[in-house]
């Protein structure tokens, strides 16, 4: 009983990983006032959010102050590539905006609205 309890486990952890979001994994955010970030992305509950791994300017990797921060939250997956109902802040103006997400293949659209003012990104897979 032992061992198929363990082997019960074991398998059911192998059948987590496969069922890894695509969307999972470090994208490389658009230029947005002379920088750029390094986002990963990976499950908060049954959402997905984007921290701010790495950060670069004109001359290279640098140590922002938002390393660590969280550029994407509340990401919900709503099926064959797309995600919706998150929300996305901009270091450069200190806004959030309510957003969406299109995965298609090492592209995702980055999308997003502050009352009438709306943004867009496209960012691509770095791993």
């Amino acid at each position: 009983m032992r061992m198929i309890l363990t082997a019960a486990v074991v398998a059911f952890g192998f059948a987590g990983a496969a069922w890894a979001d695509p969307v999972e994994g470090t994208w490389k955010t658009q230029v947005d006032d002379g920088a750029y970030a390094h986002v990963k992305v990976k499950p908060c509950g049954a959402k997905l959010c984007g921290t701010i791994a790495r950060t670069f300017n004109a001359q290279g990797e640098y140590k922002s102050k938002n390393l660590g921060k969280k550029l994407v939250w509340d990401m919900t997956p709503a099926g064959g590539g797309a995600y919706k109902k998150g929300k996305v802040w901009q270091p450069s103006t200190g806004k959030t905006f309510s957003s969406k997400m299109a995965l298609s293949g090492n592209t995702l659209k980055v999308s997003g609205c502050v009352g009438p003012i709306c943004k867009k990104q496209t960012w691509s897979r770095v791993n």
